[in-house]
């Protein structure tokens, strides 16, 4: 536990890639230590080094979102490593097949619905609850869900994607769960939208950089004390839901 007390930590999931190690990489910048969560162990470790190489302080953390022993291992892991958690981003999220009108209402698989519900929302539960705990030690701790203006019933933006669009709908409404839950202590939640983002996800053909996507997590992740709770923010503030 040689970390404690001295940097504050933050676990980003997904973070071996796109947004998520964009998050980190920012993160790092302001001086966090920087926990990397990632399933695949040769990318989790390419990502930590190529943070350290950057001058971030960053360990890797074995995290496969859908899996409850791995979620608390990597709990175990941080509090052996840090003693606590300043900051959880979650990042970690999946689009879901979309061949065959996988993802069409009229003929949605919902074996594709389900795969897409336990890592976009049954992952976020399962990786909140499991690091409350450490989040409870920190003075300021922070909880940022990564969502997705597709999600808001106002705008529907983006194409017809019948598993992925409702799953960030669902994810908006248990960050206000959770905010509700959390309104007495100092634990704040909030979601937010990166954009429309050059990733794997977007097959790289989008005006927005990584970089530019994670500028708002980071700003969520170090609000004040007297910040929002329970909102939906992108760039430009408040998103309609």
């Amino acid at each position: 536990m040689d970390r404690v007390n001295d940097r504050k930590t933050a676990l980003v999931t997904g973070a071996n890639k796109g947004i998520g190690f964009a998050i980190a990489q920012g993160l790092g910048a302001i001086g966090f230590t920087v926990a990397v969560g990632a399933r695949d162990d040769v990318r989790r470790k390419e990502a930590v080094e190529r943070l350290c190489a950057a001058g971030v302080d960053a360990f890797g953390v074995a995290l496969d979102v859908t899996s409850d022993e791995s979620v608390a291992a990597a709990a175990e892991t941080i509090e052996r490593t840090a003693g606590r958690l300043d900051v959880l981003v979650n990042n970690a999220g999946i689009s879901g097949r979309m061949d065959g009108g996988a993802q069409d209402p009229t003929t949605l698989d919902l074996d594709v619905v389900r795969t897409v519900l336990d890592t976009n929302v049954f992952g976020v539960v399962r990786v909140t609850n499991a690091m409350l705990p450490l989040l409870h030690r920190a003075d300021a701790p922070r909880i940022v869900n990564m969502s997705s203006t597709m999600g808001s019933l106002t705008l529907q933006t983006g194409p017809i994607l019948a598993a992925y669009a409702p799953s960030k709908t669902m994810l908006n409404g248990i960050t206000t769960q959770y905010a509700r839950r959390l309104a007495d202590t100092k634990v704040i939640v909030n979601a937010c939208c990166p954009g429309y983002v050059a990733t794997d996800f977007t097959g790289f053909n989008a005006p927005r950089t990584p970089e530019q996507g994670a500028a708002i997590a980071i700003r969520l992740a170090t609000l004040p004390d007297d910040g929002p709770r329970g909102g939906f923010f992108d760039d430009e503030g408040v998103v309609p839901w």
